[in-house]
């Protein structure tokens, strides 16, 4: 896959995460159903903190110092870490949306950038800028499923009724 086509899908996901985000009651960006499941506000912080400390910086990493070890980074327990659900939604949110406008600015300035240039990352081993590229909007993908199953869960928990007419997950 085209490079170019990568960054215009996670411009487009930019637009998709905030009509699916903005405007939530707390009462559902809050809500889940399992303590080891994350809530609307957490997936939120951690979308923020992937795009600050993950994907932008690894990728300039590939690019700019390859022969360097990736900084560790630990996302899993950043939400306990972090106390994501202190955080304010609207804020992260919005937080979230301009660190994503800023990573298209960047991934679009770049010239003849070396997106074959690769790391070493401590558990997967060879990766080149491109297939980091990749998996950042991959990552967008799981989100989108996960945030989509948290919604349908929760207006299956508020309503109380059987959506089997509405299809299978």
């Amino acid at each position: 896959m085209n490079h170019k086509l990568i960054i215009e899908g996670l411009s487009r996901n930019q637009k998709v995460y905030k009509q699916v985000l903005e405007g939530i009651p707390k009462e559902e960006y809050v809500w889940k159903d399992n303590p080891r499941r994350w809530c609307l506000l957490e997936i939120v912080c951690h979308l923020y903190d992937e795009e600050c400390e993950d994907f932008r910086t690894r990728i300039k990493h590939i690019l700019n110092t390859p022969e360097l070890q990736f900084v560790p980074i630990d996302p899993e327990n950043w939400v306990l870490k972090r106390e994501y659900n202190k955080k304010v939604y609207d804020v992260m949110l919005n937080r979230f949306l301009e660190e994503r406008e800023e990573s298209i600015k960047w991934l679009n300035s770049l010239v003849n950038p070396q997106w074959n240039n690769t790391s070493v990352h401590p558990d997967l081993g060879n990766m080149t800028a491109h297939q980091l590229l990749a998996n950042w909007l991959a990552h967008d993908y799981l989100h989108f499923k996960q945030i989509t199953k948290l919604k349908l869960d929760y207006l299956k928990f508020t309503s109380g009724e059987d959506f089997s007419y509405a299809g299978g997950w």
